[in-house]
């Protein structure tokens, strides 16, 4: 059987190249095809020599940082990429990688980790972010995010089977293509965690410093928790405003971006992780239940999936810093302590074993039919 694997863009080692990794794992004979692949060689090992296709956006003027404005292509770029001597088609989509085109021999399977967020229910709030809420530059946006709507509808009915990563997307692909779809957990890689029974005095919070992740109302919770510790690990857009935040406060510690291994020596040792982000899966809050330690989480999106409220963590209601503080104050005055090997079992519902297996399984299934 020949394999194909569509990804859309390789940039950096993140989320949804852990997936990709455990797909390769599962076909180490497949090829690759993706828009751009600038992946540095250091972080490219598990790529395991894969043939891998780009497409013509990769030899563009200034593809590697100005990959994303050449949007407008990206339908057409997909599209040129010929599928026809593959029995199986497997795509991991979070923007275009779904629409290549296959016949109806082959089997196009799709990971979905969503539908392109920026065109569909999250438009308004990325074209804010991006100042682009009006104005000419906004125009030609909403044009093209419109044009691209009606090409992601089209090419959803050329998959025959949608994996979703987790059933808050289940209901986005749902409600964007009127497809039903399959919930299948992202892996997280729980072998490398260990159950941390002993845990510190400190609130850890642990993410890419963006703004939806909403590191900004966590600090400004604890400014008015000064009797309580917090220790914020992560780097990006939003890292001079959150230092700005927590300057005055000493009980708030703004580390940056920290290793592998000093990022697990915190989330092992701490009291409890706080994630207050709306994410479609969120595989932090997975990875410190592995360790044993609770997740106070915002109650909406793929938390209410990787948490347990009262068994592996609490959930507050709204974001807001009134909600986290009084997540928070509930969790300090719980009568009995979390059990912590109850919060690590569960987290290896999440893992990577468990991932691989039902795909494999699935996928064989759905081939068995076929015949």
């Amino acid at each position: 059987m020949k394999v194909a694997i569509i990804h859309d863009w390789l940039i950096v080692n993140g989320g949804a190249e852990k997936v990709l990794k455990e797909i390769i794992t599962l076909y180490p004979g497949a090829d690759i095809y993706t828009l751009v692949n600038f992946l540095p060689e250091e972080d490219a090992g598990w790529l395991n020599g894969c043939t891998i296709h780009t497409s013509f956006i990769q030899d563009l003027l200034f593809s590697k940082t100005w990959y994303r404005n050449y949007f407008p292509l990206f339908p057409f770029a997909i599209e040129q990429f010929d599928m026809s001597s593959y029995d199986l088609v497997i795509s991991s989509s979070y923007s275009v990688a779904k629409g290549v085109i296959t016949g109806p021999n082959q089997t196009h399977i799709c990971y979905c980790h969503s539908p392109a967020r920026y065109a569909w229910d999250l438009q308004h709030e990325y074209l804010k972010e991006a100042n682009m809420n009006s104005g000419v530059k906004s125009f030609i946006a909403r044009y093209f995010l419109h044009k691209f709507r009606i090409w992601d509808t089209r090419t959803s009915n050329g998959v025959d089977l949608f994996f979703s990563n987790s059933n808050f997307i289940k209901a986005r692909i749902k409600k964007c293509y009127g497809r039903l779809s399959e919930t299948l957990y992202p892996p997280v890689d729980i072998a490398r965690f260990v159950l941390h029974e002993k845990k510190g005095d400190y609130y850890l919070a642990a993410s890419r410093l963006v703004p939806y992740k909403r590191i900004d109302l966590i600090v400004s919770s604890f400014q008015q928790l000064k009797d309580k510790k917090l220790i914020v690990i992560g780097d990006g857009p939003e890292m001079k405003k959150i230092a700005a935040l927590a300057k005055d406060y000493p009980n708030i510690k703004v580390l940056g971006y920290q290793d592998d291994v000093s990022l697990l020596a915190y989330m092992s040792n701490a009291k409890a992780f706080v994630f207050a982000a709306e994410e479609d899966f969120g595989i932090m809050p997975v990875e410190a239940q592995a360790t044993g330690t609770p997740v106070l989480a915002f109650g909406k999106g793929g938390s209410l999936e990787t948490v347990v409220d009262g068994v592996t963590g609490l959930f507050f209601s709204e974001q807001s810093t009134e909600s986290i503080i009084e997540c928070i104050n509930r969790f300090e005055q719980m009568p009995v302590a979390f059990n912590v090997a109850a919060i690590r079992t569960h987290s290896e519902t999440f893992s990577d074993v468990a991932f691989r297996e039902k795909l494999r399984s699935r996928i064989a299934l759905l081939q068995l039919v076929a015949r």
